[in-house]
C-alpha cells in the first residue's frame, strides 16, 4: 500500500499542486501588475452578458491551458467574497469549454484520433465539443438569468489587488502575489492528499467491475451490436483502452455513428467511476467538501443531460 501511495498518489498532488502554484501564481502576478485589465477585454462576450466580473474572465481564459490553475483562481475570487456559491457555480459551467480545448491538443488530436481514424475520431471529437460548448452557453444563459449585483462583490477585489498597488515597488507586488498562492495551497494541498489517498486505498480494495453489470441493458436500448457492452464497460474504467477495444471493430459490428453513441454511454457510465476517483478528490480539495459536493452535482447533471440529448440526436440522424 505505501508503494501505492508513493507511486500513484505523491505524483499526482505534486502535479496538481505545482498546477495551482504555477496558475494561480501568473494570474496573482497580472493582478498585481494591472494585465488583468487587458486579459479580461477577451473574455467580456462570456463574462458580460452572465452577469460575472471582468475578473472571472481572466480565471475562464486561464481554463484553456489549466483546468486546474483556473479553478485555483475561481477558488480564491470565492474565498475574497468576490463571487458567492451562485456565481461561482455558474463560473464554473462556463469554464466547461475552455476546460475541453486544452484536451484537444493534449489527448483527442495526438491519442484519441489516430486510434479511431480520422472519421470516427473527428465525429466523436466533434460531438464532445458540442456538448461542452452547449453546457457553456447554458452558463452564461443561466448568469443573464440568476446573476445580479447581490451575487457579486466587486470591492472584495481590494483584498487581492491590495490598497494603492501602483505605489508599491515591483519585488512587493512580487512578494504579494506569491503570499496569496502559497497561502491557498497552505489550504489546499494537504486536504486534496488526504482525501485522494483514501480513494485510491478504496478502488484498489474493490472490484470496480462489478459496478458496471447495470450497463448490459443499454445495448439493445440504443439499438448498439452486443460487442458494445465489453467497450462500454473499458471505456467507463478507460477512455483510451475503450478506444482501443473498439477500433478495430469499427464498420463491423460497429457503423460510425454506433461507435461514437457507444463511447458516450461509456462516459455517461464512466461517471460514477471517475467522480470517485478523480472529481471527488479534484473539487473537495479545491473547494472542500460542502460546495465541492455542489460542484460535482452541477457538472454531472450537465454532463449527463447534453451527453443523453447528444446520443438522441445521434440515433435520429
Amino acid at each position: 500500500m505505501t508503494t501505492l501511495l508513493l507511486s500513484d498518489v505523491l505524483p499526482r498532488i505534486l502535479t496538481i499542486a505545482l498546477a495551482i502554484g504555477v496558475g494561480v501564481t501568473l494570474a496573482n502576478l497580472a493582478v498585481e501588475f494591472g494585465a488583468v485589465e487587458y486579459i479580461a477585454v477577451l473574455s467580456k462576450p462570456l463574462t458580460s452578458p452572465a452577469n460575472l466580473p471582468d475578473e472571472v474572465g481572466t480565471a475562464i481564459l486561464t481554463t484553456a491551458t489549466s483546468t486546474t490553475a483556473g479553478y485555483g483562481m475561481l477558488a480564491e475570487f470565492r474565498e475574497s467574497g468576490l463571487l458567492d456559491d451562485r456565481a461561482t457555480l455558474v463560473a464554473v459551467i462556463i469554464n466547461t469549454f475552455f476546460g475541453f480545448v486544452q484536451h484537444i491538443f493534449t489527448f483527442y488530436v495526438p491519442v484519441l484520433i489516430p486510434i479511431l481514424g480520422v472519421q470516427v475520431g473527428v465525429l466523436y471529437v466533434g460531438a464532445r465539443a458540442g456538448i461542452a460548448l452547449a453546457i457553456t452557453l447554458t452558463g452564461i444563459l443561466a448568469g443573464a438569468f440568476l446573476l445580479s449585483d447581490r451575487n457579486v462583490n466587486p470591492t472584495a477585489m481590494d483584498a487581492v489587488e491590495g490598497p494603492e498597488s501602483e505605489e508599491r515597488t515591483r519585488r512587493e507586488k512580487v512578494r504579494s502575489a506569491l503570499e496569496r498562492t502559497w497561502k491557498l495551497l497552505r489550504k489546499v494541498v494537504p486536504r486534496l492528499a488526504i482525501i485522494y489517498a483514501l480513494v485510491v486505498v478504496l478502488i484498489e480494495s474493490y472490484d470496480i467491475a462489478e459496478a458496471l453489470d447495470f450497463a448490459a441493458p443499454l445495448s439493445g436500448l440504443l439499438d448498439l451490436p452486443p460487442e458494445a457492452i465489453p467497450v462500454i464497460a473499458i471505456y467507463a474504467v478507460d477512455t483510451t483502452a475503450g478506444a482501443v477495444a473498439i477500433a478495430p471493430q469499427l464498420g463491423d459490428p460497429f457503423t460510425p455513428t454506433q461507435a461514437v453513441i457507444a463511447m458516450l454511454v461509456g462516459g455517461v457510465v464512466s461517471f460514477a467511476f471517475s467522480t470517485f476517483k478523480r472529481s471527488i478528490p479534484f473539487q473537495y480539495g479545491i473547494w472542500g467538501a460542502e460546495f465541492g459536493t455542489k460542484v460535482i452535482v452541477v457538472n454531472t447533471v450537465m454532463k449527463i443531460v447534453f451527453i443523453s440529448l447528444t446520443v438522441g440526436l445521434l440515433l435520429l440522424v
